[in-house]
């Protein structure tokens, strides 16, 4: 059994830990501790009443230095320094960096100083490798490096497709959009923000573009696409799923229909298809990386290609570093 700590107990934190109770994982990780500024009532009651997801399923209680979830006991500490968290008085294997704060490689390897064995980033990084599932979660077994990134929900989600995409027909270069849900660095009333002007404004009323690292990433991921994508996001007043529009030159002439073949046949548990017209509330809840809506793939002229990808940016998201965490713990 794999023993996991969270640093960071918010939207990805508590999605990752109602995972953990699902019966897939339930047998093979099991998260022991949390640490987070907030109470426990707080943690308690964030944790079973969700405004996207719902109710939580099974049980939850406040008891003592701890919160119980269903069976399992779940110390809980307060620790702003992370070489601080006694993760080593419950036997922590690896520490999930959910904060959003320590995302450099130098803070998250904090954690390695309390007998923690691995660290995996929630977001993106520099200075260690990133990985996404199910395109390159395998490479990291030639470095076993004790600090990793389980990189973002859009580069996990753009990822699978461009691979589709570059092993198939080979990108010559593409750029992504992001029509993405709004997120907790948004203001909810005019306000300043520290990073960017447009994210001050009022995020339920407006549509907001933004940057987003998620297509430079890739080339992070896979190594013969460094360089030839990029993209910008558009945060829109939805509460989670996001879709990915990829538009790219391949190098290959192809047609909607060959395109389409290709990501029947490419469908596994990360990658999947739809052929139905649905809508972003349909997909809360997925746990795929990406599901390509083949109703909207298009070419024009030959080798130009558009292709959308639907991905609940938080759920499907949590699965994969949940799933990375299984591969790292069962590789230790």
């Amino acid at each position: 059994m794999i023993k996991v700590g969270i640093n960071g107990f918010g939207r990805i934190g508590r999605l990752a830990l109602r995972i953990c109770q699902l019966p897939a994982y339930k047998d093979k990780i099991k998260v022991v501790a949390i640490n987070s500024r907030a109470d426990m009532e707080s943690h308690a009651l964030l944790f079973e009443h969700d405004s996207t997801y719902g109710k939580f399923s099974g049980t939850v209680a406040v008891e003592e230095d701890h919160i119980r979830v269903n069976s399992e006991k779940i110390t809980v500490f307060r620790e702003d320094d992370p070489a601080n968290i006694p993760w080593n008085s419950v036997s922590v294997d690896i520490v999930l960096e959910c904060t959003g704060k320590f995302t450099k490689k130098e803070q998250a390897a904090l954690h390695l100083e309390n007998d923690v064995k691995k660290v995996i980033i929630s977001s993106p990084s520099k200075g260690c490798g990133t990985y996404v599932i199910g395109v390159n979660h395998e490479k990291w077994l030639e470095t076993k490096e004790n600090v990793l990134s389980c990189a973002s929900c859009t580069t996990n989600c753009l990822a699978p497709v461009a691979a589709v995409l570059e092993k198939e027909f080979g990108i010559e270069k593409g750029f992504m959009t992001t029509i993405h849900a709004i997120t907790n660095d948004q203001n909810i009333i005019d306000n300043s923000h520290k990073k960017d002007l447009r994210r001050a404004r009022t995020a339920s009323v407006n549509i907001i573009p933004t940057t987003t690292g998620a297509a430079i990433a890739v080339g992070k991921v896979i190594p013969s696409l460094a360089g030839k994508l990029t993209g910008i996001a558009m945060r829109v007043p939805v509460p989670t799923v996001s879709v990915v529009d990829l538009v790219c030159t391949l190098r290959q002439n192809v047609t909607a229909e060959e395109v389409n073949e290709k990501f029947v046949a490419s469908a596994n548990e990360y990658l999947g298809v739809t052929v139905k017209p649905l809508v972003s509330s349909d997909f809360i809840g997925n746990h795929h990386s990406a599901i390509v809506d083949l109703l909207s793939t298009q070419v024009i002229g030959d080798n130009m290609v558009k292709v959308l990808a639907w991905y609940d940016n938080e759920y499907g998201y949590a699965c994969r570093l949940i799933d990375l965490a299984v591969f790292v713990g069962e590789n230790l």
